[in-house]
């Protein structure tokens, strides 16, 4: 029998215990490597451990064991896997790798005692290997221990430190250590990351901040987009998310901009909602008198409010021709120049673009430019639609009622079976939008905690249909209502057959400005068709 590594004594506590098997383990033979002595606050019993520098043979142990076992006042003699300082010192370890700030200590002569995960990756380097060395031959930049061994701590000083060839930022606060009499015995440097403090202000500042962590689902459909959006956020490079109406588009663009570290805010604007001859001016701003209407001081564009920041050009697709060409010259110049002005103006901010329609068609039938779309489609991330990542139904139903409920200060509430089950078997041709809207529905019309599937309604069931059916005229209506209603069935119509407003405008034979003036008088949202 091998002698075990590890011994734990427990005694009914008197004096003299230590030294009783400190004193048999030396006249076997058996070296002591480690030893600590705990004492029972309940029972007052008495705890040694022992780590064992074991012989080569159990020869030792064997006649050792016996006599251990007749010191006055042993009640339990076992093998144990760790002393209790190991333990704590092993829990200590993963409380450390566990926080994401980097973390680096030092005893006091400035040799490495104690470096966790997020400092090792930060600066390359193996504990294995590292652990002992002085300061002077670990390569932690300009690091601040040394003047915290002289007794001068710093607080949040900015630092920067290359890696693999990008410059990482952070904030480092050190302390020095100090014994039970005030003498320095070591210092530690806390390394906090710049882009992990900007989102957490931001997010304190801006709850509906965006970032991955807010897109909910786990399906493989959903997770490769979101490895990728994650992969290009830290760069420049332009992204066009491709994707059906209501997959989530611009919650995409908002999470790779708070990932992207980009000091600048995130502006958005819908291509297709506004009129061509406003949206120059939008994009690229204006002088003074550049037109009628125009404010007297001139007006910064997107581009320029968007400066370190990123721009959301979405439905990119619906872009008029004249824009799509300003805005390649934008992407290859890096410059702008506003309506009625002669300065170009340097810009910085980063685009991102989106689009529900097939641009590949677009470009065949001469309605997008050629050279625009390989300028923008440098890296597509194509977005599943909700009817390909069904699995993810239950997560995102659970988001949306406890947002609902929150909201509203309303008690939890799920759903029964029957209704998950009518839920998995719709087709949703509304996606994720569609979602929201009959979950937020069935939440108002449910009067119990539990949401039966009479509460889920469709919006056909709601007097939308699906498929457009005009309304029946009734007998006797006067003209003025026939006419409206007339032109409301026109325009419904108009905007099922072609899912666009500049295109809907075109087929109509009025302006985008008179388009949209008429949906709101009738009340039409688009994103309901």
């Amino acid at each position: 029998m091998s002698p075990p590594s590890k011994l734990c004594f427990t005694f009914t506590d008197r004096v003299g215990i230590v030294a009783d098997i400190a004193r048999i383990l030396s006249e076997h033979a058996i070296s002591i490597t480690a030893m600590e002595v705990r004492v029972d606050p309940t029972s007052r019993n008495v705890q040694v451990y022992a780590a064992l520098d074991n012989p080569q043979n159990g020869a030792c142990w064997r006649k050792a064991q016996p006599v251990l076992e007749q010191v006055p006042g042993l009640q339990r003699m076992e093998a144990v896997h760790s002393l209790p300082r190991e333990r704590h010192e092993a829990w200590l370890r993963l409380v450390l790798n566990s926080i994401s700030d980097g973390l680096v200590a030092v005893d006091e002569h400035g040799r490495l005692t104690l470096i966790n995960t997020a400092a090792q990756q930060l600066f390359g380097l193996d504990p294995t290997s590292a652990l002992g060395l002085p300061l002077g031959r670990l390569e932690l930049g300009d690091s601040r221990l040394p003047e915290a061994l002289q007794g001068r701590p710093c607080e949040r000083v900015p630092r920067h430190h290359l890696i693999d060839g990008q410059r990482a930022q952070f904030l480092a606060t050190t302390l020095s250590i100090r014994d039970e009499v005030g003498q320095i015995g070591g210092a530690v440097e806390i390394l906090q990351d710049m882009g992990q403090l900007r989102s957490l202000a931001q997010a304190i500042i801006d709850p509906e901040r965006e970032a991955f962590a807010c897109i909910v689902g786990t399906s493989a459909t959903l997770q490769m987009p979101i490895r990728l959006a994650q992969q290009v956020s830290r760069t420049d490079v332009i992204v066009c998310l491709r994707g059906e109406s209501g997959t989530g588009k611009e919650l995409f663009a908002r999470a790779i901009h708070t990932e992207s570290r980009r000091t600048g805010e995130f502006i958005a604007i819908n291509c297709a909602a506004l009129p061509s001859e406003l949206l120059e001016s939008e994009l690229f701003g204006y002088t003074s008198g550049a037109f009628t209407g125009a404010q007297k001081e001139g007006k910064p564009g997107l581009f320029e409010i968007a400066k370190d920041g990123t721009l959301f050009l979405d439905e990119i697709g619906e872009l008029p021709p004249g824009p799509q060409a300003k805005l390649l010259r934008v992407i290859q110049e890096g410059r702008i120049r506003r309506i009625g002005g002669a300065r170009e103006i340097p810009i910085n901010a980063r685009i991102i673009t989106a689009t529900s329609r097939n641009l590949e068609q677009m470009l065949a039938s001469g309605e997008f430019r050629q050279d625009l779309f390989y300028r923008i489609n440098v890296f597509p991330i194509y977005l599943p639609a909700l009817r390909e990542r069904i699995e993810d139904l239950p997560a995102l139903i659970e988001h949306f009622l406890f947002r609902f409920n929150a909201r509203l200060k309303r008690p939890a509430q799920s759903l029964q079976q029957a209704a998950l089950d009518k839920l998995m078997h719709h087709p949703w041709p509304g996606n994720i939008r569609e979602l929201r809207n009959v979950i937020e529905r069935a939440a108002i019309l449910s009067a119990s905690p539990q949401i039966g599937p009479d509460c889920i309604i469709f919006g056909s069931e709601l007097g939308q249909p699906e498929v457009f059916q005009p309304a029946a005229e009734t007998p006797g209506e006067p003209l003025p209502y026939r006419v409206a209603r007339h032109e409301k069935n026109l325009l419904v119509e108009a905007l099922h057959e072609h899912r666009s407003l500049r295109q809907t405008a075109v087929r109509l034979g009025i302006s985008h400005t008179a388009l949209l003036n008429k949906l709101k008088k009738h009340g039409i949202d688009p994103a309901t068709l």
